[in-house]
């Protein structure tokens, strides 16, 4: 019954992930992380690298509703996804090469350095 114990934990998980993602327009890998490592018990590095890898899709879907909506522009949507994925790519290398310290320090200041940007905007 494992098998159906993970999937009650993950839908919900994928739900709020996707939620957040399509509300904020983006921030699904700071709810993602947590709870792929927290309520699903997976490690830290596996755990960003799982989180990416849902998040795209997300993203693709919502950008998708959003521009159908007129509330993004394609002149700025190209070059920075242009640049996401040359950026996403540079990350799973350093993933790699970094260790998990590193990594979750650098997580833990990224949403930090986000909470007091929308605190403060």
């Amino acid at each position: 019954m494992k098998v159906k114990e993970n999937l009650f934990k993950r839908a919900p998980a994928g739900l709020l992930t996707g939620l957040v993602n399509g509300l904020f327009g983006g921030g699904g890998g700071m709810v993602a992380v947590p709870l792929l490592k927290g309520m699903l018990g997976y490690e830290d590095k596996q755990a960003h690298a799982t989180a990416i890898f849902l998040i795209a899709p997300i993203c693709a879907a919502s950008a998708l509703i959003y521009i159908i909506n007129g509330y993004a522009q394609l002149d700025v949507i190209i070059p920075a996804a242009i640049g996401s994925v040359a950026g996403g790519l540079l990350g799973a290398v350093f993933l790699e090469k970094f260790p998990k310290t590193i990594i979750n320090y650098v997580f833990i200041a990224l949403m930090f350095a986000a909470g007091i940007r929308m605190i403060t905007a």
